[in-house]
């Protein structure tokens, strides 16, 4: 690139851009790329070409701050690429993203910026339907996953090293929805929604804090079942940037509206088709 410049100096140099993006991942087979099904890497990858930010993924150096498996969303990854036409990417990224991907920030970083090895954080939300069960008994327990701990028994660790540091993990509400939201530098495959689960069998009197406790101290035979995906959001990737907002524009704002049209029409259809007293 460096002589292709020399030779032509009206080519410009290569920005790398970072980009906070959201998504639904009830229609994707997760985030990373995939030859045969539908991916949140693959289509903003096709945006990106069809905008002509560049031709190579690899050669832009495109990379994201994690995986996410499918039917999982997010609301802050981030991901990166290198192109000669960052206001193309401010301008004209939002037209041609599909309608349940929409990015909201867009920064310059150093050329050598990779999303996943410049996380100092990330954090997840696990959304529970409906009423989990005792609150109370949840917030007890989740403080045993402050700190270092074996997360063995909470997820699908491969040969990964099972020891992560939980800097923060609480129990909240939002608009009648009780969730999880747990922070940390980096987590195993499942781990979150192992968490999740744990929580909800202490919620419903299933299992004491006591017990998740001892869970966190040695590993046993059978590892907690994940709770469903389409409950977890990727809520925030802290890179330590400074974000210049993007409008998420028209198309995905109608989507969504779309969306919560249909999921309160069919609540209202299954109440006539089944009532509570039937």
């Amino acid at each position: 690139m460096e002589k292709d410049q020399a030779d032509h100096p009206a080519v410009p140099t290569p920005v790398r851009l970072a980009c906070r993006i959201s998504y639904l991942g009830n229609r994707f087979y997760g985030s990373q790329v995939q030859e045969y099904y539908r991916t949140v890497e693959g289509e903003f990858v096709a945006a990106c070409r069809r905008l002509n930010l560049f031709d190579d993924w690899r050669e832009a150096v495109f990379s994201s701050a994690g995986r996410t498996d499918r039917g999982v969303h997010a609301r802050g990854q981030v991901v990166a690429f290198s192109t000669v036409y960052p206001d193309r990417a401010r301008q004209a990224l939002n037209l041609q993203l599909p309608p349940d991907i929409w990015c909201t920030g867009i920064a310059e970083v150093p050329a050598t910026f990779h999303p996943r090895y410049d996380a100092r954080a990330r954090t997840y939300r696990y959304y529970y339907p409906g009423f989990p069960g005792d609150v109370h008994a949840m917030e007890r327990a989740v403080r045993h996953f402050y700190g270092e701990h074996n997360f063995s028994n909470f997820a699908r660790r491969g040969d990964r090293n099972p020891w992560r540091t939980v800097t923060s993990a609480r129990m909240e509400d939002d608009g009648g929805f009780t969730y999880l939201e747990v922070t940390a530098g980096s987590f195993l495959w499942h781990q979150v929604r192992g968490m999740a689960a744990a929580l909800l069998m202490v919620g419903s009197g299933e299992r004491t804090d006591e017990w998740l406790a001892g869970l966190l101290g040695q590993e046993t035979d059978q590892v907690i079942s994940p709770a469903p995906a389409e409950g977890l959001v990727l809520w925030d990737v802290d890179c330590g940037i400074s974000w210049t907002p993007v409008p998420a524009g028209g198309r995905s704002s109608t989507y969504l509206d779309e969306l919560r049209r249909h999921h309160a029409l069919m609540e209202n259809v299954c109440r006539v088709l089944m009532p509570e007293n039937r």
